[in-house]
């Protein structure tokens, strides 16, 4: 269940709530009259089965609610409500698989964008998994892989080419491609320290490390790795059940492989470098694929749904369901 708040002027109240209480999987609707002050007008409420919640949001969008006040949705964690319940049964789909378009967009412009954060915790994954290299440590590439935030913008991507958000796909490719780059340059800087002070030589980079060869080492696995995680992780993020997101993080090898590709160019070994970045890009690709595949397939589903419930609506019977 989500609970809705609109705010908008008192002039389109009425047009709200008849856009409201048309769907049946709309309950618990109450109106404040002159409750909102900027923009002025009225606060109106109301619990939304998840599975209808595209809809209900594009009607509202359709009246360009949104242009003049504000349309907001939150889950609702706990709710007892005997109307709820027969809402959320009248309502076709699962509330678990339920896609709320919106929900997903907002959060990949949230995960796109390049900040101070983003590139702190994307640079102290790439050095950690830098030292994971050279001591020869899974577990530190491990926990490199968990602390990297790569995934918001890689499965952004898809979110931009599904729902055609092309300013979105320009974040998502700048904040990768920046975020790499000086993340990569900033453990350069730090592995020519190291080299510099004699902590790291050319050995512990080209040297037999059988715990973590497989950074620079890509293969065809390496991309079905890819592809299976990305689809795991969109699954994740669209899910009113948001499991395995951790996996997926640990799964895949890009934070790995830009500390490699740094290492590579601090003692000016091609082969880890090249090898690097074949993983890098290798994971990357696959998951922005999977990603991509994995919206367009849940769009066209609930495309399907959004279809049934517009033909249940039409029925003159609806209520008595």
């Amino acid at each position: 269940m989500l609970h809705l708040r609109t705010m908008a002027p008192a002039t389109m109240t009425a047009d709200i709530l008849a856009a409201l209480e048309c769907d049946d999987a709309v309950t618990g609707l109450a109106v404040f009259r002159g409750a909102a002050v900027r923009p002025a007008g009225d606060l109106i409420m109301a619990q939304v089965a998840r599975e209808a919640a595209n809809d209900v949001i594009q009607r509202l969008r359709d009246l360009r609610v949104h242009q003049v006040g504000s349309i907001e949705m939150d889950p609702v964690g706990t709710w007892l409500s005997r109307s709820g319940f027969e809402a959320e049964v009248r309502t076709p789909g699962s509330s678990a698989d339920a896609v709320v378009w919106a929900e997903v967009t907002q959060r990949a412009y949230d995960e796109t964008e390049l900040n101070w954060t983003f590139l702190s915790f994307l640079t102290l994954a790439t050095v950690i998994a830098s030292i994971a290299i050279v001591v020869d440590s899974q577990i530190l590439v491990v926990g490199a892989m968990v602390l990297g935030p790569e995934f918001g913008p890689i499965a952004a991507l898809g979110v931009a080419l599904v729902r055609r958000r092309f300013v979105l796909l320009q974040l998502a490719i700048r904040t990768l491609v920046l975020g790499f780059v000086v993340a990569i340059g900033l453990t350069i800087v730090l592995a020519l320290v190291a080299r510099g002070l004699g902590w790291i030589t050319l050995a512990d980079v080209i040297g037999p490390r059988p715990g973590t060869a497989f950074i620079y080492t890509p293969d065809k696995w390496s991309f079905i790795i890819g592809v299976i995680a990305g689809a795991a992780g969109v699954l994740a993020i669209t899910s009113a059940k948001s499991l395995g997101l951790a996996g997926v993080f640990i799964s895949v090898t890009t934070v790995p492989a830009a500390g490699n590709i740094a290492l590579g160019v601090a003692f000016g070994d091609g082969s880890t470098i090249w090898g690097s970045v074949a993983q890098l890009l290798l994971n990357i690709g696959g998951m922005a694929l999977a990603g991509w595949l994995t919206l367009a397939f849940q769009q066209a589903v609930w495309s399907r749904v959004s279809v049934r419930r517009a033909r249940h609506l039409r029925l003159p019977h609806r209520r008595m369901l």
